[in-house]
């Protein structure tokens, strides 16, 4: 029996392990794609209109997206312990995929904006895969 308990034990530790890599990774290079953006309003919209015409809008989705990142770099820190937040930040890298598949689709979004979507959607699956891979073992 405690042979079994240390290979749960292990399976677990494992399990935190990757999520821990998932979720630093994940932060810090969100943290590397967003903040530059602050720097970055007068240049968007330029080659492809409209032009940003509600810049509390742009600052606004630059601050909540780099408070994700934030999060993810939490959750990186103990995985176990902030599992359910897991739950959430796949919602987040949901939302993004969803919508830019349903503009693609339409034609209302570029193809740059579909691969982001599709880079979203690669962290959303592995945060899945760490949300697995942290659960708790049965006995």
């Amino acid at each position: 029996m405690n042979d079994r308990r240390a290979e749960l034990a292990a399976g677990l530790e494992r399990g935190a392990t990757f999520a821990r890599r998932v979720f630093l990774a994940a932060g810090v290079v969100g943290l590397g794609m967003l903040l530059p953006q602050y720097f970055l309003e007068d240049r968007v919209g330029v080659d492809q209109p409209p032009a940003i015409t509600h810049p509390e809008f742009f600052y606004g989705f630059v601050g909540v997206a780099a408070a994700w990142q934030v999060a993810f770099l939490l959750i990186s820190r103990d995985p176990i312990r902030h599992r359910p937040l897991m739950l959430a930040a796949m919602l987040e890298k949901a939302t993004f995929v969803v919508a830019v598949a349903w503009l693609y689709c339409a034609g209302r979004t570029s193809t740059i904006v579909a691969v982001c979507g599709g880079l979203d959607l690669v962290w959303g699956l592995l945060f899945a895969a760490a949300f697995f891979r942290t659960a708790p073992a049965r006995a």
